[in-house]
């Protein structure tokens, strides 16, 4: 054999193991809370400064028409799955319509599965307790909250892998710094990262050096502009900034590492803004199925890859991130249930696809059909996007079939997709067999008698003015495996109503103690808060050990109620840990 065809066959054998020994990239995805389309430097924001954000939309893909659900947990649903959220349970923000039935099979699955390293930071907001867990999810390591929002932004009460601890400074500084451990610690693996932010979401909580930036800023002006309230859209801003230098913090330690060229950077946002603000001229914000709802920033860097600067026009959606994003790293789609999103890899990789005909946003019985010249809104209305993207003349009159067509399929998405929804038969879990710890949350409970909740709003409540032994708290529980299980109770009482004796109990088992000592600290947030807020206040809840009860596995009411109560009142209520003890 000649040295030519020598060389030859070197070069293919080469190219035949090179895929086998190149590393997969690593993901890390960053979703923000409530930050809408305009709320970017490189969407069109003149005030705000994210420069590292802006950095990777320049480095890879942005996206003009991608959309997203009108609010949080159908977004991350979509995201997580692939798959429109109506189709997998999740019909609420809170008390239990935010889980995705335990079947779906998640992003975080499939890398796993395909060997990679899992971790989420952040605001979960797709269920409490396993099997809706994130550890339960697919995520090796999570650390951060369960529900639709949190209370306090400094040093606040945390979940660590199902168990209850204490944060550390700033939050959204927090779960980057958890995030930067993370990769650090599993440099040499390939990872899935996902850090869900908690910001600009309410409360409007940010440190001084971004405030001082913005609390002074003169606005650009928004559509509705007697509509809007400044300081809260200041206090949005700073907390985008503050976001910013947090992106960049993590992609700093990506450049130090030399991963950047290995790894996938995605970044986009759960719905439209959290307020009247500006956004880029479009109309409607969180809440609404209009452009302004629905249109998110997006942007996908990965260097080498992708080219720099490609824009993307194509009707894109939170749901085309899973495909997508396996497809990029090689990951293998597995499941029985069909993907409503399709893979990008085409227009990432400058190569061309058709576009979609329609992209339906819904959320519950607000239903809007936009194609890649026109949006049908709720009410029926037809917009030419391309000339109207405000949505200010309704031209149905002038184009009557497009009209006429996007309100039957608008119709037969409600008769298909909404039939059943928010039908929900699905217990809370407790001592699920695959955990050690399950967290019982005020936010999943029904209160009984005079308790009341500190807010309207349930994510991050408390249950307050227990005053009377008819008074209870209930949730409709399944245990998933009989056994013993040490019971803590997060709470707060004075010193003159201490004493009171409680009772937990499931089915036939029972566990009575007593609320003591006292533990009274004052309700805060308001020192940190710069507009007010709606949600609650929050408390340092301590936790008290109740003692250990047998529980038989099954479905029942779990119930906490009070035998006695020596004063005034039994004691303000946070939440219940349960931790197996054998």
């Amino acid at each position: 054999m000649g040295d030519s065809m020598v060389k030859k066959t070197l070069f293919v054998l080469f190219a035949m193991l090179v895929p086998v020994f190149a590393r997969q990239p690593n993901v890390v995805v960053f979703l923000s809370d409530d930050q809408g389309w305009g709320d970017l430097g490189w969407t069109g924001n003149t005030v705000v400064k994210t420069p590292h954000i802006d950095g990777l939309s320049h480095s890879g893909a942005r996206f003009d028409n991608f959309y997203v659900s009108p609010v949080c947990s159908p977004t991350r649903a979509e995201f997580l799955t692939g798959r429109h959220h109506s189709r997998s349970g999740v019909y609420s923000t809170s008390r239990g319509g935010e889980r995705m039935n335990s079947d779906e099979v998640t992003i975080a699955d499939l890398f796993r599965k395909a060997g990679y390293k899992t971790a989420a930071f952040g605001k979960w907001h797709s269920g409490q307790q396993f099997p809706y867990h994130p550890n339960a999810r697919g995520f090796d390591e999570f650390y951060g909250f369960c529900s639709g929002h949190w209370g306090n932004y400094f040093s606040p009460l945390l979940d660590h892998n199902g168990r209850m601890v204490q944060g550390r400074g700033y939050l959204t500084d927090d779960l980057t710094d958890h995030a930067i451990a993370f990769i650090k610690d599993n440099r040499n693996s390939p990872f899935f990262v996902y850090v869900p932010f908690n910001t600009p979401h309410s409360p409007m909580q940010v440190p001084d050096r971004w405030w001082d930036e913005y609390k002074d800023a003169e606005l650009q002006k928004h559509l509705k502009i007697s509509s809007e309230n400044i300081q809260h859209s200041r206090a949005a801003l700073a907390m985008c900034a503050n976001i910013d230098w947090n992106v960049g913090r993590l992609i700093q330690m990506l450049d130090e590492l030399k991963l950047s060229e290995d790894t996938i950077v995605v970044y986009f946002s759960d719905n439209g803004p959290n307020g009247h603000r500006w956004n880029g001229g479009l109309r409607g914000k969180k809440g609404s199925t209009d452009e302004g709802g629905v249109q998110s920033p997006l942007v996908i860097s990965w260097p080498g890859h992708i080219a720099a600067d490609t824009r993307i026009s194509h009707l894109s959606s939170a749901m085309d991130l899973l495909p997508t994003l396996a497809d990029l790293a090689g990951v293998p789609i597995v499941g029985n249930r069909p993907l409503d999103g399709i893979s990008l890899k085409p227009l990432l990789t400058g190569n061309q696809m058709e576009d979609r005909e329609v992209l339906i946003s819904s959320w519950k019985s607000s239903v809007s059909v936009r194609t890649p010249r026109f949006r049908l809104d709720q009410k029926g209305n037809l917009y030419d996007m391309q000339a109207d993207p405000g949505q200010r003349n309704d031209v149905s009159a002038l184009h009557a079939a497009v009209a006429e067509d996007l309100r039957r399929r608008a119709a037969e998405w409600k008769r298909d997709m909404l039939k059943d929804f928010g039908k929900d038969d699905r217990p809370f879990v407790v001592g699920h067999p695959d955990t050690t710890y399950t967290v019982i949350p005020a936010r999943d409970g029904t209160a009984h008698g005079n308790i009341k909740r500190s807010s309207r709003h349930p994510n991050d409540s408390f249950f307050t003015n227990w005053t009377d032994e008819e008074d209870r708290i209930s949730w409709a529980c399944e245990v998933g495996q009989t056994g013993r299980y040490k019971v803590e109770v997060f709470y707060t009482c004075p010193e003159a109503d201490t004493g009171s004796t409680v009772e937990l109990s499931f089915n036939n088992s029972r566990l009575t103690g007593k609320v003591e000592p006292a533990h009274n600290p004052p309700l805060k947030g308001m020192e940190h808060d710069r507009v007010p807020r709606q949600e609650s206040y929050v408390k340092d809840f301590q936790s008290l050990e109740l003692g250990e009860i047998k529980l038989e596995a099954g479905k029942g009411e779990l119930m906490l109620k009070a035998l006695d109560i020596p004063g005034s009142l039994v004691m303000d209520f946070r939440l219940l840990q349960l931790t197996r003890l054998d």
